[in-house]
C-alpha cells in the first residue's frame, strides 16, 4: 500500500517539508497514493507545546488517524511518502507487530532518538526512535502497535548526533555508520536473524553537494550512487516490507532529478 502523509508539524515550522512531499507525489502521480489528511489544529507559529513536544495536539491527532487507518486496512506492506520523520512511529510499529523478524535501516544524518527532556528543539521529528523503543512519554504509547528493541535499529549516514543521543546509542550497542559499508551491514543483519526490513530514508543522509534540497543540510553525507547500491543489495538479500522517503524540500522535477533513481527504488 502506498500512502501520502505529508506531516510537517513534527519539524516545528517546516511547511516546506509538506511542499516537498507534494512535489514527489506529483512526480509519480497522485493516483498512486492514498492520502492521509493532516490535522487542522493550530501548528507552527500558532502551535502549542505539551509534554515538551511542539505542536503536540496536531501531531497526535493525525497520527491517531493514521493508526486507525492501518488497523482497518491491514496492509501487508507500506510505502510512505512524507513528511517529517516523526510520522514513522505508526508504520514502523505496525510492521514490527506484523513481522517478528523485522529490522529497521535508518538512512539519516540525525539519530532521531532524543527524549522530550533531552531534545534541544522540542520538535518531534528528533524523537521517533526513542518513542518506538518505549522510552518516550507514556501519553504517546497508545499510538504504537508495538515497540522496537535496540538490536533492530541500524543507522546509515549518521553524522549529526546530540550528546544524549550518542550515549543512548552507546548504551544500546546500536549499529551506526557514517558512511555506507554494505558488506558489514548485510552481515550484521543476517547475524541477527533479520528477515524483513523497513527502510527509512531521510534525504539529509545524502551528501548536500549532490542533493541539497533537504530540510537540513549536513556536510559529508552519502553519495547518491552509494545509497542506490545499498538499497539494491538490501532488496536482494531481505524482504523489504516497508519504505519511506522523508524531509525533501524540492519543489519540481528539475530539483528532484538527482534522486530520481532513489525515489524509484523506494516508492515504486
Amino acid at each position: 500500500m502506498k500512502l501520502f502523509f505529508p506531516q510537517w508539524q513534527g519539524s516545528g515550522n517546516g511547511t516546506s517539508i509538506q511542499n516537498g512531499a507534494l512535489a514527489i507525489r506529483d512526480h509519480f502521480g497522485k493516483h498512486l497514493f492514498q492520502e492521509l489528511f493532516l490535522s487542522d489544529l493550530p501548528a507552527g507559529g500558532d502551535g502549542q507545546q505539551r509534554f515538551k513536544i511542539n505542536n503536540y495536539n496536531a501531531i497526535t491527532q493525525q497520527l491517531s488517524r493514521f493508526k486507525v487507518f492501518l488497523e482497518e486496512k491491514q496492509p501487508e506492506t507500506l510505502t510512505v511518502l512524507g513528511g517529517d520523520c516523526g510520522l514513522e512511529i505508526v508504520p514502523v510499529s505496525y510492521l514490527n507487530d506484523k513481522y517478528p523478524h523485522l529490522g529497521v535501516v535508518w538512512f539519516d544524518a540525525h539519530a532521531d532518538i532524543n527524549t522530550p527532556n533531552d531534545s534541544p528543539s522540542n520538535n518531534f521529528h528528533g524523537m521517533p526512535l526513542r518513542t518506538l523503543l518505549g522510552e518516550g512519554i507514556p501519553e504517546m504509547d497508545p499510538l504504537l502497535f508495538s515497540q522496537l528493541q535496540d538490536k533492530q535499529l541500524h543507522y546509515v549516514g549518521l553524522r549529526d548526533v546530540d550528546v544524549a543521543e550518542q550515549e543512548r546509542i552507546r548504551l544500546g550497542n546500536i549499529y551506526h555508520s557514517e558512511k555506507v559499508d554494505v558488506p558489514d551491514l548485510i552481515q550484521t543483519l543476517q547475524a541477527k536473524g533479520i528477515q524483513q526490513l523497513y527502510l527509512h530514508f531521510d534525504v539529509d543522509c545524502l551528501d548536500p553537494k549532490e542533493y541539497d534540497k533537504t530540510y537540513y543540510q549536513v556536510p559529508d553525507g552519502i553519495p547518491i550512487a552509494a545509497a542506490e547500491r545499498c538499497i539494491a543489495v538490501l532488496k536482494e538479500n531481505f524482504v523489504v516490507v516497508g519504505t519511506s522517503v522523508l524531509e525533501s524540500v524540492a519543489l519540481n522535477d528539475t530539483e528532484l532529478k538527482p534522486i530520481t533513481n532513489l525515489l524509484e527504488a523506494l516508492l515504486k
